[in-house]
This record gives structure tokens, C-alpha cells and sequence, in this order.
């Protein structure tokens, strides 16, 4: 673990991008001398790296510092309910490689069994002095995979396995690297925090829509996940369907919903797992699925308000761009259209990171355990 002011000055270079010793010293309070040392070990250690000198109007130029891209490497591991995904992410959160693997269903021999190949087929591929840069693992899993046997077509059995097995524990023995496990929507929000270009305010809810509807929720600036790590559960939130039947979200505003219309008609839902860049999907099925999922959403998101007072809500998600904005363009409205009296109006947009943010949260759990000024997230504020 690294020391709290050297976590801090790289906290800052991580939110704010390159700067001269004397800014970094006047943003964190911490006395030039002390950023010097502090800066001049960072940089030996080959996390920091100086930028072109900046010559002012007097005195000498100032020299900016910024995160080396080789500093650091990390893994990230997504367990999805139709996918697997390996991630390698450089200190700058840049993919420098990427493994996939599609399934029926989730098992914990084989989600143990494709990462421990997934980084043996990436390190052959690095060079070795890169190799002694990797500095953690993170995974992003699915919480209670067990109670979710049903609706994903899985034996329950199979699924009951992950009751019993600590994944974690075992890719950290395994691979000899520190391993850390957080809930799968709580990481896709935590890579929007660490990565993510939008500009945002101190309370957030996000939400990605993958093969079930999750969430994820900023307090203050920093991801909070509750006691048990399930904080932001949308799915279960209980919403009003077209047919005036109460339903969860899960049910309406889920990827496994449009994959049951597909299949409803004949057509194979394989699109919709095999790249989130384009789908070649029936209009008419695809626009059914967006009504539903946006009407239910707004409902989620003026619940989710009248409980906290969020300020800003995104939508990300396993959907190609165009899809994404649709969705959000149609929330939007359906919101509009409902009664809000007592509730502060709310902010809903794009998240920024798109289809793979839940390994990207994952690499940026590990991140931000070894290096950054909090254990679970990026201060938005150093």
C-alpha cells in the first residue's frame, strides 16, 4: 500500500491530468519539499513521468508530471450471465489487451478456469518487463447468482456452486497477484468515477443495462455499496408495466427481456452477445423493449430520487451507442411526462465509458486499492 500523500498526489494527477510541482503543492496544502520528495520518488519507481518544461512570463519553467502509462497494470474480470471478460488496463485506463468468452451460464470452474487462461495467453504476450508492472486483480461479479437460476436457463445446481466458492481467494493463490471482488453495477459506476469524462456532480445514480438491470449509487463523490455490497439494486425495484401489472424493473428494462422477445418470434438473440458495437435486431420487437424499459426506468429513477436526492442519473450499458441514447432520450421523457411534485428535478444523460465497463470497474477496483487516496473509489475532489 502506498503511502496516503503519495496516494494523493497521484489521486490528483489521475483526476486532473498533468501538473507543475508548485500547483500539486498549492491544491493538496502539502509544503513544496515535501511534494518534491514525494514526486522524485514517484518517478523512480517509474509511476510519473516529466512532460515538456512550461516557461512562464519569470523564474524558471515549471516541468508538469504525469502518470506513466507502463506504471502500473492491472487486470479486470467480468462475470456476466452470457459472457466472460478479461481486461488489461494501464495506469492511464487505457485496454491494452482483452480476452472474451461466451456461455449459457456462469459456473465457478469456469470462470476460474478462463481467467487463469485468459492471463496466461496475455502475460506470453507482453513484454516482461511490462509483466513485473501488474499490480492487481479486480472482478466483477453478479451478487446471488444462485437466486437468478431460473430466469437465465441455468441448472440450479450449477448455480448453487457459487454459494460455497471464493473465486477471489483462488485467483489470488493462483496467480500470486492481489485479488479484489466487488458487485458488478457498483463496478461499471466505479469506472465511470475513475474514467469517465462527464463532468459530475456529488450524488449520482448509475445505471447499466446488461443481460439484468443494475446499479450503482455516488454519495458524496465517492461509490457507496452498503454493508452487504448490493447498494443500488435497481432490478428489484417494483415498477408499473403497459398492462398495469406490477413487475420488478428487471423484468422490463433487462437485455434478458429483448433476448425472451427475440426468441419469442423464431429469431436467434445471438446478436445481442456477440459485440455491443451493432445489432440486427427486428425494429419493431427492438422499439417494444425500449418503451417498456424506459417507462419503467423513469419510474426507478423518481423512486430512487424521492429516497436520495440525486442530482444526476446515467445510463449505460452492454448497447450499441445509438441504442444507448435512444434509451436515454425516451427515459427522459417518460420522466417528464410523470406527476414529481415534492421531488427536485433530475439530471439524466449518457454514462461515458459504454459496453465494457463493468471489467474496466473491475481493473479500476484494483487501481484503486494499490495507488489511489481511497480504497474503493477516486475522490472527485483530492
Amino acid at each position: 500500500m502506498r503511502a496516503h500523500n503519495e496516494r494523493l498526489v497521484l489521486t490528483l494527477l489521475r483526476r486532473h491530468g498533468p501538473q507543475p510541482k508548485a500547483q500539486i503543492a498549492r491544491t493538496t496544502g502539502l509544503s513544496a519539499q515535501t511534494v518534491s520528495v514525494i514526486m522524485r520518488r514517484l518517478e523512480e519507481d517509474g509511476l510519473l513521468v516529466r512532460g515538456a518544461p512550461m516557461r512562464g512570463r519569470v523564474g524558471q519553467p515549471s516541468v508538469p508530471m504525469a502518470l506513466a502509462p507502463d506504471g502500473a497494470l492491472f487486470f479486470g474480470l467480468k462475470v456476466g450471465r452470457r459472457s466472460l471478460e478479461l481486461v488489461l488496463m494501464d495506469f492511464m485506463g487505457h485496454v491494452r489487451d482483452r480476452r472474451q468468452e461466451r456461455h449459457r451460464y456462469p459456473t465457478p470452474d469456469g470462470t476460474v478456469s478462463f481467467a487463469r487462461r485468459a492471463v496466461v495467453e496475455i502475460m506470453a504476450a507482453l513484454d516482461p518487463a511490462l509483466g513485473a508492472r501488474l499490480s492487481g486483480m479486480g472482478i466483477a461479479l453478479p451478487f446471488q447468482l444462485w437466486d437468478w437460476a431460473e430466469p437465465i436457463g441455468a441448472p440450479q445446481d450449477e448455480m448453487s456452486a457459487w454459494r460455497t466458492r471464493d473465486i477471489r481467494a483462488e485467483l489470488e493463490a493462483a496467480l500470486g497477484l492481489p485479488v479484489f471482488l466487488q458487485n458488478d453495477a457498483s463496478s461499471a459506476c466505479g469506472a465511470e468515477l475513475v474514467l469517465g469524462t462527464a463532468d459530475l456532480p456529488a450524488n449520482v445514480l448509475h445505471v447499466f443495462v446488461g443481460y439484468f438491470i443494475g446499479g450503482g449509487v455516488v454519495l458524496n463523490g465517492s461509490l457507496f455499496t452498503g454493508s452487504k455490497g448490493n447498494a443500488g439494486a435497481l432490478g428489484s425495484l417494483p415498477v408499473l408495466a403497459a398492462d398495469g401489472t406490477r413487475r420488478q424493473l428487471i423484468e422490463l428494462a433487462s437485455l434478458a427481456t429483448l433476448e425472451r422477445m427475440l426468441e419469442a418470434t423464431g429469431v436467434s438473440a445471438g446478436t445481442l452477445w456477440a459485440s455491443p458495437d451493432r445489432w440486427e435486431v427486428d425494429t419493431l420487437i427492438l422499439t417494444d423493449w425500449l418503451e417498456g424499459a424506459a417507462n419503467g426506468l423513469a419510474q426507478a429513477v423518481a423512486a430512487a430520487c424521492a429516497v436520495i436526492d440525486f442530482e444526476m442519473v446515467l445510463i449505460d450499458g452492454w448497447l450499441p451507442p445509438e441504442i444507448r441514447a435512444c434509451l436515454v432520450r425516451r427515459t427522459q421523457e417518460a420522466y417528464a411526462g410523470m406527476n414529481r411534485a415534492g421531488l427536485t428535478p433530475v439530471a439524466i444523460a449518457e454514462g461515458t465509458i459504454g459496453p465494457h465497463a463493468r471489467s474496466l470497474g473491475a481493473a479500476c477496483l484494483a487501481l484503486s486499492e494499490r495507488f489511489l487516496v481511497d480504497q474503493n473509489v477516486l475522490l472527485r475532489d483530492a
